[in-house]
């Protein structure tokens, strides 16, 4: 009699687009180990959606953008794998990390698993930088139900389960460029005000002043940007001023903030 083969527990990927024809290839081919690639797509103008598929992605387009948080759970409606690891459209697995995502995944283990950034801005690596994340991106599938929140999005499971870190990092194309990161900083401080106002959190000038200031010390000094020269300082820069103009959102926007955010 003939013993059946032991089924092997496949993996999914599911990355979120919007515009991302630069970046949308990179992303896909470093994930191209994966049993299926889902897109969700937020009604791309450019030509993301041939992108992906032309690398073997199953593009389903949402337009009607209610978040993060609605759109990571629409991806979870597309996969039928046991696993999914979440990938941004500016993030590429290493080939380190693509070892140890095929050992968790071969594990067959019900747990979750969080990456740490190496952060790639201004045409550097960022190596000499701490580590930024932390962030929980492999899941087992029948385990998460869904994601809540408006950015920064958090993981609903069914139930509590171990947390696990890779040990290797993601690549994170943060900032490519200057004008790049001004287009994405107006994106996050309005997500940002939105999330704080649902929180019955204030804004203002000084406060912004202060928290922003804060932060600046916090990557520049403490993180250890300041070892990366220009690139590090713009990064820090950045990472300041979407503190202070969120605060400075929360004040004086917060009736457009809701509009402002869906854009």
């Amino acid at each position: 009699m003939t013993e059946t083969p032991a089924r092997h527990p496949m993996l999914g990927v599911a990355v979120l687009t919007l515009n991302e024809a630069q970046r949308i290839e990179a992303c896909l081919r470093s994930a191209a180990f994966a049993d299926q690639i889902v897109v969700i797509d937020s009604g791309s103008t450019d030509d993301t959606r041939e992108r992906a598929e032309r690398l073997g992605a199953v593009v389903h387009v949402h337009g009607d953008w209610r978040g993060f948080a609605v759109q990571r759970t629409r991806a979870l409606e597309h996969l039928h794998t046991d696993y999914v690891f979440f990938l941004d459209a500016d993030e590429e697995i290493s080939p380190a990390l693509r070892a140890e995502i095929e050992r968790a995944v071969s594990s067959d283990e019900d747990a979750v698993w969080r990456v740490w950034w190496d952060e790639v801005a201004f045409g550097r690596a960022l190596t000499r930088m701490k580590p930024r994340g932390g962030i929980q991106r492999l899941f087992r599938r029948a385990t998460l139900e869904r994601f809540e929140g408006v950015v920064h999005e958090a993981p609903v499971l069914r139930q509590a389960v171990p947390v696990r870190d890779f040990r290797a990092r993601l690549l994170h194309h943060s900032r490519p460029t200057v004008y790049g990161s001004l287009r994405k900083l107006a994106q996050y401080v309005q997500l940002g005000a939105t999330k704080r106002s649902a929180q019955g959190k204030k804004g203002g000038v000084w406060r912004g002043l202060v928290m922003g200031g804060l932060v600046f010390l916090r990557v520049y000094i403490f993180q250890r940007a300041f070892l990366c020269g220009g690139p590090g300082f713009l990064y820090s820069q950045f990472i300041a001023l979407e503190t202070f103009f969120r605060y400075a959102a929360l004040r004086y926007d917060a009736p457009q903030a809701d509009d402002l955010a869906r854009r």
